[in-house]
């Protein structure tokens, strides 16, 4: 499962506290003194050639991103930076003990999301625990790469070079996207919008390199994987809109996920023909806040699918319409969506 930390510049702007303001500073301000040229980076002997080898296809993907796919030219993903731990950060994401709805924090350019975001581990524990000890679901998700929304010239990053060259090659795709739009309050306009740009953009881009389409087997099932993790929150979500006392809730909550993890093994033996690509998410504590990043990035895909046909699948034209879309006001935007999906 992919968390990215969406606009850190913004988190700096919005946060209440002088200690957190000081530990994102100097986190972003330890990225840029620590990036090299990828050109360089490649170029050095000493590189290895894994890494080379990677890098150079990272920085045609990102001539590609903006030759063909219309997205900005600019110094993002044309620097790496080799971390000194395995995650560039951690986002911190809380719900309450009986809500399925994120403990969100607001920020004055990126508006509210849900989760907060540290560059170091024990800071992002510390964090968690504050929220345990308020009494609420805590889950803490891993993150390999973020976007600055283009405030910084955001670097590939080491934690990134585990993924295939698809994720690789979607992700610089998928985060110039935000830098292009990004539309306050809204995370599932913005992330559907961005997936959409990632899924054709890859599409595209194998099919300039002579390459066969993407293996759509790995989307179906990440599609019915979430499409059960979704029907588990809504079930969650009637339990506790029950006139229940908060005891029998729990004890419904508990059996909910007991039966969850039941389902799973049965589906994973059957429908996903024993693909085991999710039982390291499965095998963690499973609560209310675990379940929040499921859904956000796919809710309008669709969507934006017809809008780019609609576009005569030309990049300009769509982007002049998803820039037109992101003006409106929240309830007609998403009318419109709603429509486009139909």
């Amino acid at each position: 499962m992919r968390y990215v930390l969406l606009a850190l510049i913004t988190v700096l702007a919005g946060c209440r506290s002088l200690g957190y303001y000081a530990h994102v500073t100097h986190g972003q301000a330890a990225l840029l003194t620590q990036r090299r040229s990828i050109d360089k980076v490649v170029a050095d002997p000493k590189t290895p050639d894994t890494t080379r080898q990677r890098l150079e296809l990272a920085l045609e993907a990102r001539h590609f991103a903006s030759a063909r796919l219309d997205l900005p030219d600019n110094r993002s993903y044309t620097y790496y930076v080799q971390l000194d731990r395995p995650w560039v950060a951690w986002n911190v994401f809380a719900t309450p003990e009986l809500s399925v709805a994120a403990v969100t924090h607001c920020f004055p350019i990126a508006g509210c999301v849900a989760y907060r975001g540290f560059f170091r581990k024990d800071l992002a524990d510390r964090e968690a625990a504050r929220e345990r000890a308020l009494g609420h679901d805590v889950a803490l998700g891993e993150v390999p790469a973020y976007s600055t929304l283009g405030w910084f010239a955001d670097p590939i990053l080491s934690s990134m070079m585990r993924w295939d060259d698809d994720e690789l090659v979607g992700t610089i795709f998928h985060e110039l996207a935000h830098q292009k739009i990004y539309v306050k309050d809204d995370s599932s306009f913005n992330e559907s919008y961005a997936s959409f740009v990632e899924q054709e953009g890859v599409r595209e881009w194998r099919q300039a390199r002579q390459l066969p389409p993407p293996d759509e087997k790995g989307d179906a099932l990440d599609h019915a994987f979430t499409s059960q993790v979704l029907a588990l929150r809504n079930r969650l979500k009637a339990i506790y809109a029950e006139p229940w006392t908060d005891d029998a809730k729990r004890v419904a909550k508990a059996e909910e996920f007991e039966d969850f993890r039941g389902r799973y093994l049965a589906w994973r033996a059957g429908e996903a023909g024993g693909d085991h690509r999710y039982d390291r998410w499965m095998a963690r504590p499973l609560n209310n806040a675990s379940l929040l990043p499921f859904g956000l990035y796919d809710t309008w895909t669709s969507s934006f699918a017809m809008l780019f046909e609609q576009s005569g699948r030309a990049w300009p034209v769509f982007f002049a319409k998803v820039a037109a879309l992101a003006k409106l006001a929240p309830d007609e935007r998403t009318r419109q969506l709603k429509a486009l999906a139909r």
